[in-house]
């Protein structure tokens, strides 16, 4: 982009502008309000597996209790979106992985709880088989490997299931080749052309994940590493390359994960494509904001000061697991 032509100092005094709260506000070149915002949430099946993650402090695996107060509260704040992950009976888990399509699993039970509470609240859901998994993987393991083909199919019969549950967006975050293609398909074949995808189209094979594996009970399950299927943390024209296939495919809106260390593929993939854009702020990211709040290292700005920065990147929205303090700090 050109720099504007400026007159020298002192005709040109850039702080001029930034003299008063009403000038700044004149001035500001984004701005956030809680409709930037979806909620992730954790929503559990385990009797006393609720309350407070340890390496997410301030945030809670929920009760379907619990996701029904989460909605009530998200619509009373302006927060126009909820997401939820499941946190799976680890007993359950096995390589078949048929609880997630299961109609009576933990995550459609809690789409038509918060759909029954809060039906205009939209629900978003997760699309990947690692809940389910004994493996910890994404997708099926056999003899080592990660199967695409055969994991597609049953991330297809995961979403139709969340379709019928009532979800307004599908959450694919497997990173399987083809499946936002089969999925879009499948929606229309089955009558439900209203739901949207966000797809996890740039979801790198990150550090920053740990807490969430601690939330959804996927810790010490993995086995081997997520690298032959997520995009190398160092590879910008790859995850250019697969936001454009998924878009291809049939994706609605694209999400780049984690978020603040890939600001810089935030900005290119709005620059390059147009298209509603969103990024994760991930559990690691939350874990070190609210980690240093707590510890009196920052201050609650940093929070806002994090967020704000995804909108100057470029992104439609975010999601945060802030976005319920975001959301009290904007009203």
């Amino acid at each position: 982009m050109a720099m504007p032509i400026i007159a020298p100092f002192p005709a040109t005094r850039l702080r001029r502008m930034r003299r008063t709260p009403a000038l700044r506000a004149m001035v500001s070149e984004v701005d956030f309000t809680a409709a930037n915002l979806i909620w992730p949430i954790f929503v559990t099946e385990v009797a006393g597996a609720e309350g407070e993650i340890p390496s997410m402090p301030g945030v809670d695996r929920l009760t379907l209790d619990g996701a029904r107060r989460a909605a009530e509260r998200a619509a009373s704040l302006g927060i126009p979106a909820i997401c939820v992950f499941p946190h799976s009976d680890p007993d359950l888990k096995d390589e078949s992985c048929a609880r997630a399509w299961d109609p009576e699993n933990i995550s459609n039970r809690a789409i038509r709880a918060i759909k029954e509470t809060v039906p205009d609240l939209a629900v978003m859901t997760d699309i990947a088989l690692d809940p389910y998994n004994i493996n910890g993987h994404d997708g099926f393991v056999v003899d080592g490997q990660i199967l695409n083909d055969e994991t597609v199919e049953a991330l297809v019969k995961m979403g139709l299931a969340q379709a019928e549950a009532g979800a307004d967006i599908l959450g694919p975050s497997d990173m399987m080749d083809g499946r936002i293609g089969a999925l879009r398909t499948a929606m229309e074949a089955a009558g439900h052309q209203h739901v949207a995808i966000l797809s996890y189209a740039a979801k790198f094979a990150s550090a920053f994940y740990g807490p969430f594996r601690d939330a959804v009970g996927a810790s010490g399950r993995l086995v081997g590493d997520k690298k032959t299927y997520q995009v190398n943390p160092a590879n910008r024209e790859e995850a250019i390359r697969c936001v454009a296939r998924d878009l291809a495919e049939g994706a609605d809106m694209v999400m780049v994960k984690p978020g603040m260390p890939y600001l810089d593929i935030c900005r290119e993939v709005k620059d390059q494509f147009g298209v509603p854009t969103f990024a994760y702020q991930v559990s690691g990211e939350y874990a070190m904001i609210e980690g240093a709040i707590r510890n009196g290292w920052l201050s609650r700005d940093a929070m806002a000061e994090s967020l704000l920065a995804f909108r100057r990147a470029g992104c439609d929205g975010v999601l945060s697991y802030f976005a319920p303090q975001m959301a009290e700090m904007l009203a």
